[in-house]
Parts: C-alpha cells; sequence; structure tokens
C-alpha cells in the first residue's frame, strides 16, 4: 500500500513546484494567453458584428432591388397602356381620314360622272337634231317636189293654226 500514498516530502516538492509553475505561469504566459483570447473573441465579435451588418445590407438591397423592380414593372406597363391607346387612336384617326378621303373621291367621281353624263346627253341631242334636221331635209325635198304637194301642205299648216 504504500505505493499508493505518496511520500511527505514529494508533497512538499509537488506542492512547490506547482506554486512556482503557476507563478510563474501567471506571470509570463497567463496575460499573452488572455490577451490573445481576448483578441481573438474581439475578432470574432468583429466579423459577427460585420457579418449582421452586410446580412441587413443585403435585406436592404434586396428590398430596394425588389421595390425599383415593381416600379419597373409598373412603369413598363402604363408605357405600354400608353402605346396601346395611341396606336388605337391612330388606327381610329386613320380609319377616320380614309373614309373621308374615300366619301371624297366618290362624290368628286359621281360629279365627273354626271358632268361627263350631261355632256353626252348634250351632244346626243346636238346629233340626234342634226340627224332629225338631215331626214327631214330629204323627206321635204322628197314629198315638196312637186307644186301640188306643197300647195298641200301649206294648206293642211292653215287649217291647224286655225284650229289652234
Amino acid at each position: 500500500m504504500d505505493l499508493l500514498i505518496p511520500g511527505e516530502g514529494l508533497i512538499i516538492w509537488q506542492l512547490i513546484v506547482f506554486v512556482a509553475l503557476v507563478f510563474l505561469l501567471s506571470k509570463l504566459a497567463w496575460k499573452p494567453i488572455i490577451n490573445s483570447l481576448k483578441e481573438r473573441e474581439e475578432s470574432i465579435q468583429n466579423a459577427l458584428n460585420t457579418a449582421e451588418r452586410a446580412r441587413a445590407e443585403m435585406a436592404q438591397l434586396k428590398s430596394d432591388n425588389e421595390k425599383l423592380l415593381k416600379e419597373a414593372r409598373e412603369e413598363r406597363d402604363k408605357m405600354l397602356k400608353e402605346a396601346r391607346e395611341v396606336a388605337n387612336r391612330m388606327k381610329d384617326e386613320a380609319q377616320t381620314d380614309a373614309k373621308k378621303a374615300a366619301d371624297k373621291i366618290l362624290a368628286e367621281a359621281r360629279a365627273a360622272i354626271n358632268v361627263e353624263k350631261e355632256a353626252a346627253m348634250r351632244d346626243v341631242k346636238a346629233q340626234v337634231a342634226l340627224f332629225s334636221l338631215e331626214v327631214a331635209e330629204k323627206l321635204m325635198k322628197k314629198n315638196l317636189s312637186s307644186d301640188k304637194e306643197q300647195k298641200n301642205l301649206v294648206e293642211g299648216y292653215i287649217k291647224d293654226l286655225k284650229l289652234n
């Protein structure tokens, strides 16, 4: 059992070495170790703070991007709506102008047709009158070639004058 229980001298020397080691470590090693731990803790905290700020900035940027995207979509929709309205208005105006132009062309064509028709009618009447005169002249020459026929014609005209 003596092997399991250390001697009194050994315990004292171990206690002296332990106290000296603790004293040396407290003077030489603990301050740098504690300082390095504090620096590491501060750097970790700074990194966490930076990461938190970056995450907040990213969330803000994402929010701003979504807002800008929404505004851009609204602006695009507004521009498309205005473009459709302008296109419809231009189409309606073009149709109205085309209808007016077609009506004007039809009216001018009808007027030209009427003028040509009247001119043709006058020409036909003049030709019919000339033709009638030529026919009458030929008939008169043929029918009134004798004196007896001429007297009969004059007497017929006189009878017609008295009756009227």
